[in-house]
């Protein structure tokens, strides 16, 4: 589980760091604009791996969210922290080839994170962290489309999945959110 204790940079609107905060208090605290890396994993066909947050996670518990997410640690770069957390979060060997895709601010009532998304092409198998994970699963195009806008997804991941499909990034057979 995610330590409260665990420290964020704190970035500025051009994605400059001005500071440093706990976690405890950026995940509460709008104004502390702190930075996330996402992996977006496709098996070959094209389905999407998703991950079933934990119910102890304290941002969108039990919520259906990217494959692959985590903050950056102190001094860390995107793709630094994109390769950990794929390693770490499901298992996957970190020195596969990560395409980037798009930078996207998230900005709400409880948090505010710059993210960086990159895309992996991966058919498993995964080890899911347990603590973290409560299920890791495929889904097809007609699977999410169907789930878009229920409230099974975070908001972040219904972004990313609208953010995907105007930019063709998405694999042959993929159409999302049409």
């Amino acid at each position: 589980m995610a330590d409260a204790d665990e420290v964020f940079e704190i970035v500025d609107e051009q994605d400059r760091v001005i500071g440093r905060a706990p976690r405890r208090l950026c995940h509460g605290n709008p104004a502390l604009v702190h930075r996330t890396a996402h992996v977006v994993v496709f098996a070959p066909d094209g389905r999407m791996l998703l991950q079933k947050r934990g119910r102890r996670k304290d941002i969108q518990p039990g919520k259906w969210d990217t494959a692959v997410g985590g903050h950056l640690a102190v001094g860390e770069s995107y793709e630094e922290a994109a390769r950990r957390e794929m390693h770490e979060e499901i298992g996957v060997e970190p020195t596969l080839p990560l395409t980037f895709l798009f930078d996207c601010r998230i900005r709400n009532e409880v948090e505010s994170e710059n993210v960086r998304v990159f895309s992996l092409i991966h058919p498993g198998p995964f080890a899911p962290l347990a603590d973290e994970i409560e299920e890791l699963r495929f889904w097809s195009a007609e699977e999410v489309r169907t789930a878009l806008g229920t409230g099974q997804f975070t908001p972040n991941l219904e972004r990313e999945i609208e953010a995907l499909r105007p930019r063709g990034w998405l694999p042959p057979g993929v159409r999302v959110g049409e």
